[in-house]
Parts: structure tokens; C-alpha cells; sequence
């Protein structure tokens, strides 16, 4: 056959078919798999699988008392900083294996071998099957790394209501897993004094409060409501950002904050990292040697924002009142300088949040990624702010406010007022990275209610209400250059106010902006050297040795 018959037939076959399909259907054309793909909504976001059912647990409170003949981690000082990381575990199915576990954090202690903590911590829903609380104990040390002091296990197979509970019961140290420096200190000084052992005991209780009341499913933490203030220097000069010091002088500083809410927390509010990019699943997952990179990066700007050194402040309410609210005015400066604050808020509660803006200049990635620790799954993110009424017995939408308003009785002629009632957090699910939906926004607002009493709230969606949201922020921004003092502590870059952080993690994942750490370690993916790959397997070996003390404790019981 020739070519010029084969392109005859090929135009038969064609205006055949062509009348085949002008009947009554018309041919509907096949869209592209391309672009199928692109029109389809990146995974994540708001998940709606539901609370797997359970009968009602208990609620408990486990109290870390003391430790007794910690080893020696610090050699000038011939003592050590402790504190307690605690993991609550128990055969509760869970929505996702990606969900994070139960843990608490005590206070630091300065300068002793023999710290009396006395923290509470008070869980509800825990399953009458039992639970397996893992205490690691560690030495705190901003300039390096913690040294981990040993380990402890307590079990309970089985809790009724006539479970006893544990009362102030010693339990062995296990230094398995201990820092090999600071046992050998401890040998040594065990060398030249009399009557020194080289093992110590933590002291914990375990008191059974009763059955948990509604549906079981899901442990939370009821209280207590711990506060946690994270002052860094470091970043603060990076950031240039100061604050007045006690001597008057000034000195660079950034503020991060953390505060325990009492739960629980809505189930509906459940939201995972979206999958906007396709590098984004390897750096939640800790997936390949650019996952691997990009997530340690991540954790450790974490670890820098909330940094607990010897300026971390601490404190404690028992439960949600007024003095409560009044704290986390304090913390964000009530209405002082207009100030814009991004948060993340754990499915158990925790709520983290540092200033935000667009004239800060330190690159952290993705804003909500570094607050949440790269978690899987988080209960909300977005933003807020705080604004105050000149009538506090009006609507916040029937009156002048400050910002954008000046109006008497505050800033920035006086003092804040110190009432609750004068003031509104307007709070808004601004966040690329989680995406929260906005159904559920009413949800959020309830519970910042009954964990804030006295505030009033104004929930905000940032697609629905974006024009609104958009003119407040900017009103806060005008009031920022107004009234803004040099105290702002922030983190974020970019031209944009909003928390997306798509562009940002582009940027960062293509290697584009070299001039920190995670860049050049972004960049040396591309050419992969021993160093690197030294250090990933030397973390896995780390994991791997801690899960094998793990299961060890627990077949030894």
C-alpha cells in the first residue's frame, strides 16, 4: 500500500467514526490522565474517620514525685538538670497508626541528682484493659544535645473500679539507655565516696479518679494547665528582635509559647498534612534521604523556637478560670501593637503559637509544619489575634475597638485593662498546610470558650470570610507600625501575611534558598556524601536501639 492510499484510508476511517458519533450521543472526548490528576484536590485535610468505639475508661492521675541518685551530667557544676518526658500507651485502637501518642512533660530542675518534681498529670478514657507508661528521664543542656538518664516502665494489666492505684511505689532506673558519659561520672565520684550506688529509683503514683463519663475511644488530658514561655536569644538576633532587659539595656530575644488546654478536643477536628507537593509525604513520613533531611531540619527548628534553656518560665492553673484567660493575654500582649499570632493546636490540646508578619525576616519553612512538630495529624492551625472593646457588654460588630480604633482605657496611653470581658480573640484556620474546614470552625470556638472563660471569641474562614479577614489583618498590620514596639517575635518571610506555606516549602525543596543548614543539606541531596548518610543510619540505629530497650522493659514487666 502506498502512502498516499494509507492516508485516503486513514481520513475514511476518521469521517466514519466521526459520523458515528453525531447520532443522538455525541462522543464525549476522554480527558487527559494529566490532567485528571491536576484537577483532583491534593490528599489530606479534613478527615472524617470517626472515633473507633470503646466502653467508657478511667480517668487517672500519675504524679512524678522524685527521682533519687540521678548520675552526674554535668562535670563543672558536678550535678544535672532533669526532667521527664512521659508516653501513656494502651491497646486503644486508633483512627490512624499516624496518630501521635499521649505524653506529658515535666518541669526542669536545676542542678540536682535528686529533683523533686511533684507534676500531675491527669488522663480520661484510659481503656480497663491497663496502659504502659514509658518516663524517660533526661538532662536538660540547650548547648548540646540531652543526655538521657535512664528509663523507667510501670505497668497496670487491668483497672476496675476497685483498682487500688499505685502509691508513691519506687521504680528502678534502667540505664540501658543512659547517657555513657554521665554513668561513668557517676562511677567515678561513686570511686572516692562512701555509700554512693551507682542505680537510682523515680518515685511515681498512680491515683484511679473513677470512671471517665460519655464514650470511650479516645484518651485526653483533663489538666493540669500548663504553661510553658520559650525565650531564645539566638533567634532573636537572627530575627533582630529585642527586648527591654531588666537593667533597662535592651537585648535580642524571641518568644514562643505552649499552653495545655483542658480536653477533649472535638473529635471533628481532625485534620492531616496535605499533599501539595510531591515531596511533602517523604517529609512527614521520614520517606527517603530527602524526607529524611527535610523532617530532621524541621524537628530541629522546633527544638530552637521551643527551646527550654534556664529563661523557659513555667506555670500551672488547675483547671480553666478568669486568672487563666488573663495569662494568655499576657503571653500575647493583650491588645499591645497589633500584633498577629500563628498557632497550632494538638489533637490533645496543646496550643503553640508565636507572632507572625511579613517584615520578620528568619526562614523557618513551613510556619505550621515547625509549630506542629511535623505532625501527621493535628486537631486546627491557622491564625489570630486579639482585639479590645471600649464596651465590653456590646458586640464586638456595634462598637470601636482598638485596634484599629484608639479608644481610651489602653494601649497605647495606658495599660491594658486586666478583665477578660474588655477584650476578643478573633481566630481564623488560615493554615496551607492542614487546610482545617470551616464547618467545624463553630466547634473550635466552643472549646477556646470553655478553656478561656470570659474571653469572647470570633472564628473566622479564611476562603468564606477572606475579604473580612483580610481588611482585619490589615488593620492590624497599620496599628503595627503605629504602635509596635521592638518587642516582636515572630517567625516566617515572605510578602504574604497569610500562614500559607506552599511556596515556601517549594522554594526550600528545590534547593532555591541556600543560606541555612536544612538548604545546604537540601543541596547535598543532590549529590549524596558519606557524611549525610552516616548520619541517617546513625539515627536509625538510635531508633531501633530505643525500641529494643522498649520491648525489652515490657517483656521483663
Amino acid at each position: 500500500m502506498s502512502a498516499e492510499e494509507a492516508e485516503q484510508r486513514k481520513q475514511s476511517m476518521t469521517s466514519a467514526e466521526h459520523s458515528m458519533t453525531n447520532g443522538n450521543t455525541e462522543k464525549i472526548p476522554k480527558t487527559p490522565k494529566k490532567q485528571k490528576q491536576q484537577d483532583k484536590p491534593p490528599a489530606g485535610g479534613f478527615d472524617s474517620t470517626p472515633v473507633p468505639k470503646a466502653d467508657p475508661g478511667y480517668t487517672l492521675k500519675f504524679t512524678f514525685h522524685y527521682a533519687t541518685r540521678l548520675p552526674i551530667a554535668d562535670l563543672n557544676s558536678m550535678s544535672s538538670d532533669p526532667y521527664i518526658v512521659a508516653q501513656l500507651n494502651t491497646n486503644l485502637p486508633t483512627r490512624h497508626k499516624e496518630d501521635p501518642n499521649m505524653r506529658f512533660r515535666t518541669r526542669t530542675l536545676r542542678k540536682t541528682t535528686e529533683p523533686v518534681w511533684n507534676c500531675e498529670w491527669i488522663v480520661a478514657h484510659v481503656p480497663p484493659s491497663g496502659f504502659q507508661l514509658k518516663a524517660r528521664i533526661y538532662d536538660e543542656d540547650p548547648a548540646d544535645h540531652d543526655d538521657r538518664l535512664g528509663n523507667v516502665h510501670v505497668h497496670a494489666d487491668r483497672i476496675d473500679d476497685e483498682w487500688p492505684g499505685i502509691q508513691e511505689q519506687a521504680y528502678k532506673i534502667k540505664k540501658r539507655m543512659g547517657s555513657k558519659r554521665a554513668y561513668l561520672l557517676r562511677a567515678c565520684t561513686a570511686m572516692f565516696s562512701k555509700g554512693m550506688h551507682m542505680s537510682g529509683d523515680l518515685y511515681i503514683s498512680v491515683q484511679n479518679l473513677g470512671r471517665t463519663q460519655g464514650e470511650g475511644g479516645r484518651m485526653w488530658t483533663v489538666g493540669p494547665n500548663y504553661w510553658t514561655q520559650h525565650l531564645s536569644p539566638m533567634i532573636g538576633r537572627i530575627a533582630g528582635t529585642k527586648d527591654p532587659g531588666k537593667d533597662g539595656t535592651e537585648q535580642y530575644n524571641f518568644q514562643a509559647n505552649q499552653f495545655q488546654l483542658s480536653g477533649p478536643v472535638p473529635p471533628e477536628l481532625y485534620h492531616r498534612y496535605v499533599e501539595f507537593k510531591p515531596f511533602v509525604k517523604g517529609m512527614f513520613t521520614t520517606k527517603g534521604l530527602r524526607g529524611r533531611v527535610l523532617s530532621k531540619g524541621l524537628h530541629h527548628q522546633h527544638s530552637r523556637v521551643y527551646n527550654y534553656d534556664r529563661t523557659t518560665t513555667y506555670g500551672v492553673f488547675d483547671r480553666p478560670t478568669q486568672d487563666m484567660t488573663l495569662k494568655f493575654l499576657d503571653l500575647v500582649h493583650f491588645d499591645q501593637g497589633g500584633r498577629i499570632f500563628t498557632y497550632v493546636l494538638s489533637l490533645d490540646g496543646l496550643f503553640r503559637f508565636t507572632e507572625t508578619g511579613k517584615e520578620f525576616g528568619i526562614d523557618l519553612l513551613s510556619k505550621h509544619t515547625m509549630h506542629s512538630d511535623v505532625s501527621i495529624y493535628i486537631a486546627c492551625s491557622g491564625e489570630f489575634f486579639i482585639r479590645r472593646l471600649k464596651n465590653p457588654s456590646k458586640s464586638f460588630e456595634d462598637q470601636e475597638t482598638h485596634p484599629p480604633a484608639d479608644i481610651s482605657n489602653g494601649p497605647p496611653k495606658s495599660e491594658s485593662p486586666k478583665d477578660p470581658a474588655y477584650y476578643e480573640l478573633i481566630i481564623d484556620n488560615d493554615s496551607g498546610t492542614y487546610r482545617p474546614n470551616a464547618k467545624y470552625l463553630p466547634l473550635l470556638k466552643d472549646f477556646f470558650s470553655n478553656n478561656f472563660p470570659g474571653l469572647k471569641i470570633m472564628t473566622l474562614d479564611c476562603t468564606g470570610d477572606k475579604e473580612k479577614m483580610g481588611k482585619m489583618k490589615r488593620e492590624q498590620f497599620e496599628r503595627k507600625k503605629v504602635e509596635g514596639e521592638k518587642r516582636t517575635f515572630v517567625q516566617g518571610d515572605g510578602d504574604s501575611m497569610s500562614s500559607s506555606d506552599e511556596e515556601d516549602l517549594d522554594a526550600q525543596a528545590k534547593g532555591k534558598n541556600k543560606g541555612g543548614k536544612l538548604e545546604q543539606g537540601l543541596h547535598a541531596i543532590e549529590e549524596p556524601k558519606d557524611a549525610v548518610l552516616n548520619w541517617a543510619h546513625g539515627d536509625q540505629a538510635r531508633e531501633r536501639r530505643e525500641e529494643e530497650d522498649d520491648q525489652a522493659a515490657i517483656r521483663g514487666g
